[in-house]
Protein backbone atom coordinates (compact mmCIF):
# COMPACT_ATOMS: atom_id res chain seq x y z
CA UNK A 1 0.00 0.00 0.00
CA UNK A 2 2.83 2.42 0.83
CA UNK A 3 4.39 1.83 -2.59
CA UNK A 4 1.07 2.60 -4.26
CA UNK A 5 0.76 5.81 -2.24
CA UNK A 6 4.27 6.89 -3.21
CA UNK A 7 3.55 6.18 -6.88
CA UNK A 8 0.33 8.21 -6.73
CA UNK A 9 2.02 11.01 -4.80
CA UNK A 10 5.06 11.45 -7.05
CA UNK A 11 3.03 10.92 -10.23
CA UNK A 12 0.63 13.67 -9.22
CA UNK A 13 3.44 16.02 -8.17
CA UNK A 14 5.27 15.55 -11.48
CA UNK A 15 2.05 16.10 -13.45
CA UNK A 16 1.38 19.38 -11.66
CA UNK A 17 4.97 20.60 -12.01
CA UNK A 18 5.12 19.90 -15.74
CA UNK A 19 1.87 21.79 -16.30
CA UNK A 20 3.00 24.73 -14.17
CA UNK A 21 6.18 25.04 -16.26
CA UNK A 22 4.12 24.88 -19.47
CA UNK A 23 1.72 27.57 -18.24
CA UNK A 24 4.51 29.90 -17.12
CA UNK A 25 6.22 29.56 -20.53
CA UNK A 26 2.93 30.17 -22.29
CA UNK A 27 2.17 33.28 -20.22
CA UNK A 28 5.66 34.67 -20.88
CA UNK A 29 5.94 33.97 -24.61
CA UNK A 30 2.27 33.95 -25.58
CA UNK A 31 0.33 31.78 -27.99
CA UNK A 32 2.83 32.29 -30.78
CA UNK A 33 5.23 29.77 -29.24
CA UNK A 34 3.58 26.84 -30.99
CA UNK A 35 2.62 25.31 -27.67
CA UNK A 36 -0.96 25.00 -28.84
CA UNK A 37 -4.17 25.48 -26.92
CA UNK A 38 -6.41 23.38 -24.70
CA UNK A 39 -10.02 22.36 -25.26
CA UNK A 40 -12.41 24.54 -23.29
CA UNK A 41 -9.90 27.34 -22.58
CA UNK A 42 -10.20 30.57 -24.50
CA UNK A 43 -8.73 33.39 -22.41
CA UNK A 44 -5.71 34.30 -20.30
CA UNK A 45 -7.99 34.19 -17.25
CA UNK A 46 -8.69 30.50 -17.91
CA UNK A 47 -4.99 29.71 -18.01
CA UNK A 48 -4.32 31.84 -14.94
CA UNK A 49 -6.99 29.90 -13.09
CA UNK A 50 -5.44 26.61 -14.23
CA UNK A 51 -2.03 27.77 -12.98
CA UNK A 52 -3.54 28.73 -9.62
CA UNK A 53 -5.25 25.35 -9.30
CA UNK A 54 -2.06 23.43 -10.12
CA UNK A 55 -0.13 25.41 -7.49
CA UNK A 56 -2.98 24.86 -5.03
CA UNK A 57 -2.81 21.13 -5.81
CA UNK A 58 0.90 21.07 -4.94
CA UNK A 59 0.08 22.68 -1.60
CA UNK A 60 -3.01 20.68 -0.64
CA UNK A 61 -1.44 17.32 -1.46
CA UNK A 62 0.81 17.86 1.59
CA UNK A 63 -2.03 18.54 4.03
CA UNK A 64 -2.13 14.91 5.31
CA UNK A 65 1.61 15.07 6.14
CA UNK A 66 1.12 18.35 8.01
CA UNK A 67 -1.75 16.86 10.01
CA UNK A 68 0.36 13.84 10.85
CA UNK A 69 3.24 15.94 12.18
CA UNK A 70 1.22 18.57 14.02
CA UNK A 71 -1.75 16.65 15.40
CA UNK A 72 -0.21 13.19 15.89
CA UNK A 73 -2.59 11.32 13.61
CA UNK A 74 -2.62 10.40 9.97
CA UNK A 75 -5.24 9.79 7.38
CA UNK A 76 -5.64 6.00 6.95
CA UNK A 77 -4.23 4.44 3.81
CA UNK A 78 -7.53 4.15 1.94
CA UNK A 79 -8.53 7.76 2.58
CA UNK A 80 -5.05 9.02 1.70
CA UNK A 81 -5.14 7.21 -1.65
CA UNK A 82 -8.68 8.47 -2.22
CA UNK A 83 -7.47 12.01 -1.53
CA UNK A 84 -4.62 11.90 -4.06
CA UNK A 85 -6.81 10.30 -6.75
CA UNK A 86 -9.38 13.04 -6.23
CA UNK A 87 -6.77 15.80 -6.57
CA UNK A 88 -5.43 14.21 -9.75
CA UNK A 89 -8.91 13.70 -11.20
CA UNK A 90 -10.27 17.15 -10.36
CA UNK A 91 -7.22 19.31 -11.12
CA UNK A 92 -5.01 17.51 -13.63
CA UNK A 93 -7.60 15.49 -15.53
CA UNK A 94 -10.48 17.89 -14.97
CA UNK A 95 -8.79 21.25 -15.58
CA UNK A 96 -5.48 20.51 -17.30
CA UNK A 97 -6.70 17.74 -19.60
CA UNK A 98 -10.12 19.40 -19.99
CA UNK A 99 -12.12 16.39 -18.79
CA UNK A 100 -14.74 18.82 -17.49
CA UNK A 101 -15.40 19.73 -21.13
CA UNK A 102 -14.60 16.44 -22.85
CA UNK A 103 -16.03 13.77 -20.50
CA UNK A 104 -19.78 13.85 -19.82
CA UNK A 105 -20.69 14.37 -16.15
CA UNK A 106 -17.02 14.53 -15.04
CA UNK A 107 -17.84 17.49 -12.79
CA UNK A 108 -20.67 15.52 -11.16
CA UNK A 109 -18.37 12.54 -10.59
CA UNK A 110 -15.76 14.73 -8.92
CA UNK A 111 -18.37 16.42 -6.73
CA UNK A 112 -19.70 13.05 -5.61
CA UNK A 113 -16.21 11.72 -4.82
CA UNK A 114 -15.27 14.90 -2.95
CA UNK A 115 -18.42 14.81 -0.81
CA UNK A 116 -17.85 11.15 0.11
CA UNK A 117 -14.20 11.90 0.91
CA UNK A 118 -14.96 14.96 3.07
CA UNK A 119 -17.72 12.99 4.79
CA UNK A 120 -15.21 10.29 5.76
CA UNK A 121 -12.74 12.98 6.85
CA UNK A 122 -15.38 14.61 9.05
CA UNK A 123 -16.14 11.19 10.52
CA UNK A 124 -12.46 10.70 11.30
CA UNK A 125 -12.10 14.12 12.96
CA UNK A 126 -15.17 13.88 15.19
CA UNK A 127 -14.26 10.31 16.20
CA UNK A 128 -10.83 11.49 17.35
CA UNK A 129 -12.43 14.31 19.36
CA UNK A 130 -15.03 11.94 20.74
CA UNK A 131 -12.30 9.63 22.06
CA UNK A 132 -10.39 12.47 23.76
CA UNK A 133 -10.36 11.87 27.52
CA UNK A 134 -10.52 15.63 28.16
CA UNK A 135 -13.95 15.83 26.50
CA UNK A 136 -16.74 15.19 29.00
CA UNK A 137 -19.47 14.49 26.45
CA UNK A 138 -19.58 11.32 24.35
CA UNK A 139 -21.56 11.58 21.13
CA UNK A 140 -23.82 8.80 19.92
CA UNK A 141 -23.20 7.25 16.48
CA UNK A 142 -26.12 9.28 15.07
CA UNK A 143 -24.57 12.58 16.15
CA UNK A 144 -21.13 11.51 14.90
CA UNK A 145 -22.43 10.82 11.41
CA UNK A 146 -24.62 13.92 11.56
CA UNK A 147 -21.48 15.97 12.09
CA UNK A 148 -19.75 14.16 9.23
CA UNK A 149 -22.73 14.82 6.94
CA UNK A 150 -22.93 18.50 7.90
CA UNK A 151 -19.18 18.95 7.53
CA UNK A 152 -19.19 17.50 4.02
CA UNK A 153 -22.17 19.56 2.86
CA UNK A 154 -20.59 22.69 4.34
CA UNK A 155 -17.38 22.12 2.36
CA UNK A 156 -19.43 21.71 -0.81
CA UNK A 157 -21.35 24.93 -0.12
CA UNK A 158 -18.15 26.88 0.57
CA UNK A 159 -16.70 25.60 -2.73
CA UNK A 160 -19.76 26.87 -4.61
CA UNK A 161 -19.25 30.29 -3.02
CA UNK A 162 -15.60 30.25 -4.09
CA UNK A 163 -16.63 29.35 -7.65
CA UNK A 164 -19.05 32.28 -7.67
CA UNK A 165 -16.39 34.69 -6.41
CA UNK A 166 -13.71 33.44 -8.84
CA UNK A 167 -16.13 33.70 -11.77
CA UNK A 168 -16.83 37.31 -10.84
CA UNK A 169 -13.20 38.31 -10.23
CA UNK A 170 -11.48 36.49 -13.12
CA UNK A 171 -14.36 36.36 -15.56
CA UNK A 172 -14.23 32.57 -15.96
CA UNK A 173 -17.04 30.01 -16.12
CA UNK A 174 -16.59 27.65 -13.17
CA UNK A 175 -20.32 27.64 -12.44
CA UNK A 176 -21.11 26.91 -16.10
CA UNK A 177 -23.56 29.76 -16.54
CA UNK A 178 -22.25 30.16 -20.13
CA UNK A 179 -22.77 27.33 -22.61
CA UNK A 180 -20.12 26.04 -25.01
CA UNK A 181 -21.51 28.20 -27.82
CA UNK A 182 -21.28 31.37 -25.70
CA UNK A 183 -24.93 31.64 -24.62
CA UNK A 184 -25.31 33.27 -21.20
CA UNK A 185 -27.95 31.38 -19.22
CA UNK A 186 -30.54 33.27 -17.18
CA UNK A 187 -33.15 32.46 -14.57
CA UNK A 188 -33.58 28.87 -13.44
CA UNK A 189 -31.23 27.58 -16.18
CA UNK A 190 -28.37 29.66 -14.74
CA UNK A 191 -28.89 28.05 -11.33
CA UNK A 192 -29.09 24.46 -12.56
CA UNK A 193 -25.36 23.68 -12.42
CA UNK A 194 -24.93 25.07 -8.89
CA UNK A 195 -28.04 23.31 -7.58
CA UNK A 196 -27.00 20.05 -9.26
CA UNK A 197 -23.61 20.26 -7.56
CA UNK A 198 -25.20 20.90 -4.15
CA UNK A 199 -27.63 17.99 -4.57
CA UNK A 200 -24.78 15.66 -5.56
CA UNK A 201 -22.77 16.87 -2.55
CA UNK A 202 -25.70 16.00 -0.29
CA UNK A 203 -26.05 12.54 -1.82
CA UNK A 204 -22.32 11.83 -1.44
CA UNK A 205 -22.32 13.08 2.16
CA UNK A 206 -25.37 10.93 2.91
CA UNK A 207 -23.67 7.82 1.51
CA UNK A 208 -20.55 8.54 3.60
CA UNK A 209 -22.75 8.98 6.68
CA UNK A 210 -24.58 5.67 6.13
CA UNK A 211 -21.27 3.82 5.68
CA UNK A 212 -19.86 5.60 8.73
CA UNK A 213 -22.86 4.74 10.90
CA UNK A 214 -22.66 1.00 10.23
CA UNK A 215 -18.87 1.11 10.62
CA UNK A 216 -19.29 2.63 14.08
CA UNK A 217 -22.00 0.18 15.08
CA UNK A 218 -19.82 -2.76 14.02
CA UNK A 219 -16.70 -1.19 15.55
CA UNK A 220 -14.88 -1.06 12.20
CA UNK A 221 -12.11 1.51 12.55
CA UNK A 222 -10.87 1.66 8.95
CA UNK A 223 -11.38 5.45 8.91
CA UNK A 224 -9.10 6.30 11.81
CA UNK A 225 -5.54 5.60 12.85
CA UNK A 226 -3.93 7.52 15.70
CA UNK A 227 -0.13 7.70 15.79
CA UNK A 228 1.58 6.57 18.97
CA UNK A 229 4.71 8.21 20.35
CA UNK A 230 7.78 6.90 18.60
CA UNK A 231 5.84 5.46 15.70
CA UNK A 232 7.17 6.18 12.23
CA UNK A 233 5.46 9.08 10.52
CA UNK A 234 6.31 7.90 7.02
CA UNK A 235 3.49 6.57 4.91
Amino acid sequence: MKKIHKFLYFGTIVSFLIRIIYLVIRMIFGEGTGLGSDAGYHSDADYLLMLFQCVLGLVTIHIPSLLEKKLRFEIPGMLYGFYIVFLYGSIFLGEVRSFYYLVPHWDSIMHFLSSVMTGFFGLMVVTILNRDERVAIRLSPIFVVLFAFSFSVMIGAVWEVLEYVIDGVLGVNMQTFITADGTVLVGRAALSDTMKDIIIDILGAFLASIIGYFSIRRNLRWYIRVLKHGESENK
